[in-house]
């Protein structure tokens, strides 16, 4: 099935870690940033759209300030980040010029996309971009992020791009040769998963582990990025950068590494970009009654709200939490925290009396909620 799955994919997002874009950190691979080049110029041949998300400004930056361990201050590496862009972004450049190509650099942050308007702007300039014949070149705005707001790994942003640009599949490159029933590293018994499903939450179990010595992510992130991307009906294929022209063969269908199937019907825009939020700006705390009312497709009333907890605006995405504390929908609500508390618990023919106006009997309206 691999095959029917992935060759049929028009609008392809490819990621590549810093383990192989650094060469294990010992800076950047030149061979193998042209060979991607080659293996995607000949997909744009064939009528594809691709776009690349690439680590490895952090780990250049280290190696041009020759930094052998990684360091832990902010600073340090928002410094390394705005020393390796620049080499990373030339390197690039250069090797799809070789191929007729101009490339794009877009640096995201998860403001980036927590903002509708500029969710919107962004979605419209990738879009543009591809129509042109570019191919953009996105990563982590690592100069500014801090860690209140960053992704935390690029295989993150390479699902929410992926969503964000309705692709039909997610190439995730690395240095392992896909996801294996436990760690090959430690279990000789470990066998490579041909195919499997997104979102199987087996499979989290599996991919436990940290990533490399230059990398933030690991199998784990992988597999939760296979699950994110799955949202938008993207597939996802799992395998090692140092496979001969690993691009162009899961391109074409071929069984390599692993496939992650995504087995949903994709989210409405609307709804993708409310579940693409990692940070949320508050929490509603609800009642059973509340629990069952959103899992049958209803709204969320203020009746069934028990607790509010953070401080935020009308229109602010929040988590909807079960009486066991589990995330169980997140929505954009329709009134501010002040508000929220005054209404807690009580009917929406109540609200006038209490807050002086309505704006909605509702506290989040079942077109603007999604369930975890």
């Amino acid at each position: 099935m691999q095959t029917t799955r992935l060759a049929s994919a028009k609008r392809l997002v490819v990621k590549v870690g810093s383990a192989l874009v650094t060469n294990n950190g010992a800076g950047l691979d030149l061979a193998a940033i042209r060979d991607w080049a080659r293996q995607i110029s000949t997909l744009r041949d064939q009528g594809k759209e691709v776009v690349l998300v690439s680590s490895g400004a952090i780990a250049c930056g280290m190696q041009r300030l020759g930094w052998e361990k990684r360091p832990k201050s902010v600073h340090e590496l928002q410094a390394a980040a705005a020393v390796g862009q620049m080499g990373l972004a030339q390197v690039y450049d250069s090797a799809f010029l070789d191929h007729g190509l101009h490339t794009a650099q877009i640096l995201l942050t998860h403001d980036d996309l927590a903002d509708r308007k500029r969710y919107l702007n962004a979605r419209s300039t990738l879009t543009t971009l591809l129509a042109l014949g570019v191919v953009p070149i996105i990563n982590e705005n690592d100069t500014v992020v801090t860690d209140e707001i960053k992704f935390g790994d690029n295989d993150t942003l390479g699902a929410l791009v992926a969503n964000l640009i309705e692709a039909d599949a997610l190439l995730i490159l690395t240095d392992q040769k896909g996801l294996y029933t436990a760690d090959p590293r430690k279990d000789p018994a470990a066998t490579l998963i041909g195919e499997a499903h997104a979102g199987d939450v087996s499979l989290e179990a599996m991919a436990g582990g940290a990533g490399s010595r230059v990398g933030t992510g690991g199998m784990i992130t992988k597999v939760i990025a296979a699950k994110r991307a799955a949202r938008s009906g993207a597939h996802t294929a799992i395998a090692s950068g140092h496979e001969r022209d690993p691009i162009i063969r899961l391109a074409a269908g071929e069984p390599v590494g692993t496939l992650l199937v995504a087995t949903t019907q994709p989210l409405a825009a609307r709804k993708q970009w409310l579940a693409d939020h990692l940070q949320l700006a508050g929490r509603l705390s609800l009642d059973a009654g509340a629990v069952g009312a959103l899992r049958d497709g209803k709204s969320l009333l203020p009746v069934g709200v028990t607790r509010i907890d953070g401080e935020f605006e009308r229109g602010a995405a929040v988590a909807c939490i079960d009486p066991e504390g589990r995330e169980i929908a997140r929505g954009l609500v329709n009134y501010g925290s002040g508000e929220a508390r005054l209404i807690a618990r009580k009917g929406s023919a109540e609200i006038e009396d209490l807050l002086g106006y309505v704006d909605e009997p509702e506290m989040i309206h079942r077109d603007n909620l999604i369930l975890a």
